[in-house]
């Protein structure tokens, strides 16, 4: 199973990067707002051989505390395309949850773009296509905000409780929801063309079941909405499941060892 990756060469701010061995496949995942790279550290040893993540560690938090959150996804977008290029020399698949989803979908978009390279899977989570908007209100206040992450179940949650701790993590919270508020895209004048599979929680409260098949309007390589049991944060609740089924999506794109 995957081991942290110790190689010695330089470190991307953008990237908390987990393997082993020759790598054949890089998995880049996308956190939800306010959340960090460490919200997938749990998958860096259940992904199979020859599986390389990336876990996408945003601006205004943890070890990148002192620099400024993202003010638009435009920005972020841009910022995390052009750190993930050099890493192009094997296929990319992109996993995101919530927010991270329409991250990676505009990754996904601009990697096509610039960079002339097609994503092999683009797995989302907890959120419908990015044209259609969010159905968490717009410009809450810190109280709403906190009230939301309660509401949501938030793996981060019992932090926010902490005032010191609170004091800490806001602005990313606050960031990352001004990032979202501002987020209008057009319907999508080009359709990706790889294959969507949009995942849900069948007690998601912010993404209900029929949001997820919006995803099929912005592709033309098929698409596949996969429930399971849980609310917003159903990917922690269903973790070894939910890898399981990603792992599968991923197999026939690993090629031989």
């Amino acid at each position: 199973m995957g081991r942290t990756d110790a190689r010695a060469e330089p470190r991307s701010p953008w990237f908390r990067r987990h393997g082993a061995g020759r790598p054949r496949l890089r998995l880049v995942c996308f956190p939800h707002a306010g959340g960090t790279a460490t919200a997938y550290a749990a998958w860096r040893d259940r992904l199979p051989e020859g599986v390389e993540m990336l876990a996408v560690q945003y601006p205004g938090r943890q070890d990148r505390l002192a620099e400024p959150c993202a003010t638009s996804m435009a920005a972020l977008a841009d910022a995390v395309t052009a750190a993930l290029t050099p890493h192009l020399d094997l296929p990319v698949a992109l996993f995101g949850h919530s927010m991270g989803s329409a991250v990676a979908y505009e990754v996904a978009l601009r990697l096509r773009r610039t960079a002339g390279a097609e994503t092999v899977a683009l797995l989302v989570s907890g959120r419908r296509a990015p044209h259609l908007g969010s159905r968490v209100p717009a410009r809450l206040d810190d109280a709403g905000l906190l009230e939301s992450v309660r509401r949501l179940s938030s793996p981060d949650a019992w932090a926010y409780e902490h005032p010191d701790l609170r004091e800490v993590l806001m602005p990313s919270l606050r960031g990352d929801h001004r990032l979202l508020d501002a987020y209008r895209p057009d319907p999508p004048a080009e359709r990706l063309r790889v294959p969507v599979t949009a995942y849900g929680g069948d007690r998601d409260p912010v993404c209900p079941v029929t949001d997820l098949d919006t995803w099929a309007e912005v592709t033309d390589a098929g698409h596949e909405t996969v429930v399971l049991p849980g609310g917003h944060f159903f990917p922690r609740e269903q973790q070894a499941v939910l890898l399981d089924h990603v792992t599968s999506r991923l197999a026939p794109h690993l090629g031989p060892p």
